[in-house]
């Protein structure tokens, strides 16, 4: 056998070899459940459950919008892991039993996840259940939305979402979509 023939043998051999152990040991969900993770489970799970919110969905939006990094400010001004505003937080906070919202407290993971859930939870609602209306109003504003749809830009069923004419909002809306479905699968 000549040399080259045998260097191939050998690599073909080691892929499949290294296929097996892949397959074997589940590397490739390993792998997706570092990048796809599941942290604050404990807020996540209590909130999510309170609203009537599917948690994987929640982790989804945690991900886009702070890759679970809890004291991250955004451009806008955005806060924590959920990227609330501070006057959204307010405004969600006086509908609900906590009170005592202050810029500093959003960067608390438990409070910023519970008030961001129940504002994620209030556009579900508004949007009579419709996720993807929901989330792209988390991300550009209820005002933005309901003039699309006014103007015939996107539809009521948001079944058009890539007419969502912010490039921000339309990448947005796509990417947490696709994450909930990663999430789905692999949790």
């Amino acid at each position: 056998m000549k040399k080259t023939h045998r260097t191939i043998l050998m690599i073909v051999i080691i892929l499949i070899v290294l296929l097996f152990i892949f397959k074997l040991f589940n590397i490739q969900n390993i792998i997706l459940k570092i990048i796809y993770p599941i942290k604050y489970s404990e807020y996540v799970d209590k909130y999510s459950y309170e609203n009537n919110i599917d948690r994987l969905l929640i982790y989804a939006i945690i991900k886009a919008e702070s890759n679970f990094e809890p004291n991250i400010v955004s451009n806008s001004g955005a806060i924590g892991l959920m990227q609330l505003m501070e006057n959204t937080a307010k405004e969600i906070a006086l509908k609900s039993a906590y009170k005592d919202v202050t810029k500093e407290s959003l960067f608390t993971p438990e409070i910023n996840i519970m008030l961001g859930i129940k504002y994620f939870s209030s556009l579900v609602s508004y949007y009579n259940g419709n996720i993807s209306l929901a989330l792209t109003a988390y991300n550009a504003g209820i005002g933005n939305v309901s003039k699309w749809i006014k103007n015939g830009i996107i539809r009521d069923d948001g079944k058009d979402l890539e007419n969502i004419p912010f490039k921000e909002t339309n990448t947005y809306v796509r990417k947490i979509l696709r994450d909930y479905q990663i999430y789905q699968e692999i949790y």
